[in-house]
C-alpha cells in the first residue's frame, strides 16, 4: 500500500478548475495532488514566420516552475530555458497539437502557458492534462466568435505517470515515489486509446516487456479517468 493508503491503480485526488484566469481566452488550474499547475490559453492572429502560406494554424507552449513551488528555490530563468524546460514545454505543445486540425485553425496561433504553483511530481503530466482544458476553452471563444468556422478538435487528450515502485507498477506517482522508483515513465494518450507519447528510463535495472505492459494498462486506466473528469469539468458529455 502507498501513501493514505492508496492502491496501485488509484489516482491521486485530481481537480481541475476551468476558466480560473478571467483574462485568459482559456486557462484552468489542475491539480494532481499536491502537484498545482496553472495552465492559461492565449489566441493570436500572429503565425510563425515559418509557417506563413501554409494555411495552418499553430499551438505552442511554455513551462515554467515558480521559485518555491519545490522544497528548495528554483531559480527563475529569465535568460535561456534549461533544456529540461524545453523539453517539457516541446512535450505539451507535440500533445495538444496531435488532437487539433491545424488546418482549421488558419491564421490563429494559441500559446498555452503552463507555470507550476507547487510540484509533487508529474508537473510535465498535469500540464498537458490542464493545458488541454484551457486549449477547448480558447477554441470554444473562437468558434463562438465565428471566428473560425469548424471545431480543430478532434478528441480529448491527457497525460499521467506510471512507475515500478517498490517492484510493483503504480499509477500517478507523488515526487516521494518517483525519486526512489526503479523506472518512470509518463504516457499521453487519447480519448480513443491511442498513444500520443511515451516517456520511459530505467532508474536502475532494466525493466522487461511485462512491467511495460502493466504500466501501460494502469496509464490507460487511469488518463480514461482524467478525460472524464477533464469533460465534466468543461460540462461536455
Amino acid at each position: 500500500m502507498r501513501h493514505f493508503n492508496r492502491p496501485n491503480d488509484a489516482l491521486r485526488q485530481i481537480e481541475l478548475i476551468p476558466s480560473f484566469n478571467p483574462y485568459a481566452e482559456g486557462s484552468c488550474l489542475v491539480k494532481y495532488g499536491n502537484t498545482h499547475v496553472i495552465c492559461t490559453a492565449s489566441v493570436d492572429e500572429k503565425l510563425p514566420a515559418w509557417l506563413k502560406g501554409q494555411n495552418k494554424g499553430w499551438i505552442t507552449a511554455e513551462y515554467a516552475m515558480l521559485p518555491r513551488s519545490a522544497q528548495v528555490r528554483v531559480p527563475r530563468e529569465s535568460k535561456k530555458p534549461s533544456g529540461r524546460t524545453q523539453e517539457i514545454q516541446r512535450l505539451i505543445g507535440r500533445s495538444l497539437r496531435s488532437v487539433v486540425d491545424l488546418e482549421r485553425m488558419k491564421d490563429f496561433s494559441i500559446c498555452i502557458d503552463c507555470d507550476v504553483l507547487q510540484a509533487d511530481g508529474g508537473t510535465r503530466v498535469a500540464s498537458v492534462t490542464g493545458g488541454f482544458v484551457a486549449l477547448y476553452q480558447a477554441v470554444g471563444g473562437l468558434l463562438a466568435q465565428r471566428r473560425i468556422k469548424e471545431n480543430p478538435i478532434r478528441e480529448f487528450v491527457a497525460a499521467v505517470s506510471c512507475d515500478i515502485y517498490n517492484g510493483e507498477a503504480v499509477l500517478d506517482v507523488d515526487y516521494d515515489e518517483d525519486s526512489n522508483s526503479q523506472v518512470d515513465m509518463n504516457f499521453v494518450m487519447t480519448e480513443s486509446g491511442k498513444l500520443v507519447e511515451i516517456q520511459g528510463t530505467a532508474e536502475g535495472a532494466p525493466f522487461d516487456e511485462a512491467q511495460f505492459n502493466a504500466m501501460l494498462a494502469l496509464g490507460k486506466k487511469g488518463i480514461q479517468e482524467i478525460i472524464a473528469k477533464q469533460k465534466k469539468a468543461l460540462g461536455v458529455k
